[in-house]
């Protein structure tokens, strides 16, 4: 019985239950399967790299103001955070990974750090 391989076309040589030619194949194959998922999750990665770096990079003392316009020219998304922390009061920080802010009054914003309980 002669089987191809399902990405060239070639014939396969080998063992009874070998479905491609070589380990190339193989991997192209799966590639482009999972392609669509693979960009999802690299893009919103890094989405949240970029917003991690800007709020280190502000963020120099462990508790800083900054305003809304400083951290959007920086390329800031808000779309993209972690986690939420509600404090007794309802006050929401958000959090992309162990570096967060909270919404101040007038555009101002308060970043802080927190060391992260693995």
């Amino acid at each position: 019985m002669n089987k191809e391989c399902p990405e060239c076309g070639s014939k396969i040589i080998g063992r009874a239950d070998k479905k491609f030619c070589s380990d190339a194949c193989r991997n192209a194959h799966n590639n482009a399967l999972n392609k669509d998922r693979k960009n999802l999750v690299r893009n919103i990665n890094n989405r949240l790299r970029k917003n991690y770096r800007i709020l280190e990079t502000l963020n120099t003392k462990d508790k800083t103001k900054v305003t809304k316009e400083r951290l959007l020219r920086m390329g800031f998304n808000f779309k993209f955070f972690t986690g939420q922390y509600i404090t007794k009061t309802g006050t929401i920080y958000y959090y992309v990974y162990d570096q967060g802010y909270l919404p101040l009054e007038k555009d101002w914003y308060l970043l802080v750090k927190t060391e992260l309980q693995l």
